[in-house]
């Protein structure tokens, strides 16, 4: 490993998804992390996959940063989140939505759909009430009671850092020396990818996966985007009508006009 790449790794936090997944793949740093947001000190993780990336029918395939299934069968979800804009509460739904399709079985009861928590650590207060965490739930409006689905979000506010359970872990979350951080599960683990050859070797196997997939990504990505100019170049030429096309792309006719004008005045 070289030195650049050494310092590089050193100067991550937990808050770089990078980091965190990897700490995460460890057992015992992802129940830490769950029995504190969850409250729950008696959670254990039966299972832990990190950057996995979730696909759609139809729809945009998503890479979570960490999915954790509970011994209980909870399954949750754990992303960290730098930027506002990618913790819009739509995206948590989004999660959600590919979690619950990627779980259930044909032939399965809705009932064996497992709890399910969409938990996003952002950099930010996102939903700007000044408070420490915040938990999303479906409710009846006419008797506020829970509709009692099973499906949980929940904002954890990395710009609260007090002296609570919470807090420390948030402070150990943007702590690049393992040195200063609360938590022994957290430290040890971050020391030993930080500081180990084995450890340097596993973040740089993440790493590689992470920009292999996001290449990957990026090339369907494009063969979307492809598939759009060619379907509006053939409308324009009059040998498909937006009847035959709109079908094909799942769009309606002002997004996919508007979508294909984007393409080309991108390149």
């Amino acid at each position: 490993m070289n030195q650049q790449r050494r310092e590089y790794i050193r100067g991550l936090c937990m808050m770089d998804d990078l980091l965190m997944s990897v700490v995460l793949q460890n057992k015992k740093c992802a129940e830490l992390v769950l029995r504190i947001i969850l409250e729950d000190p008696g959670l254990e993780v039966q299972e832990v996959r990190t950057q996995e990336t979730v696909s759609s029918l139809y729809g945009r395939a998503i890479r979570m940063d960490v999915k954790a299934i509970a011994s209980d069968k909870r399954l949750c979800n754990i992303e960290v989140q730098r930027d506002d804009a990618g913790a819009v509460p739509k995206r948590a739904r989004y999660n959600g939505s590919l979690l619950d399709a990627n779980t259930a079985l044909p032939g399965d009861a809705y009932g064996k759909l497992p709890e399910q928590y969409v938990i996003l650590i952002t950099a930010n207060d996102v939903l700007k009430g000044g408070l420490p965490i915040y938990h999303i739930e479906r409710v009846i409006l006419e008797t506020g009671e829970r509709f009692g689905d099973g499906s949980h979000i929940i904002y954890v506010n990395g710009k609260n850092r007090d002296n609570t359970p919470l807090g420390r872990l948030m402070q150990d979350f943007w702590c690049k020396n393992p040195k200063d951080m609360h938590y022994s599960e957290l430290a040890a683990e971050s020391w030993r990818l930080k500081e180990t050859e084995e450890g340097a070797l596993q973040m740089k196997s993440i790493a590689d996966q992470i920009f292999v997939k996001g290449r990957e990504e990026g090339r369907e990505e494009g063969r979307k985007e492809g598939n759009i100019s060619t379907l509006y170049e053939l409308y324009k030429d009059g040998i498909l009508s937006l009847e035959n096309i709109l079908p094909k792309v799942n769009m309606s006719e002002s997004d996919f006009v508007k979508k294909a004008e984007e393409i080309a005045n991108s390149h």
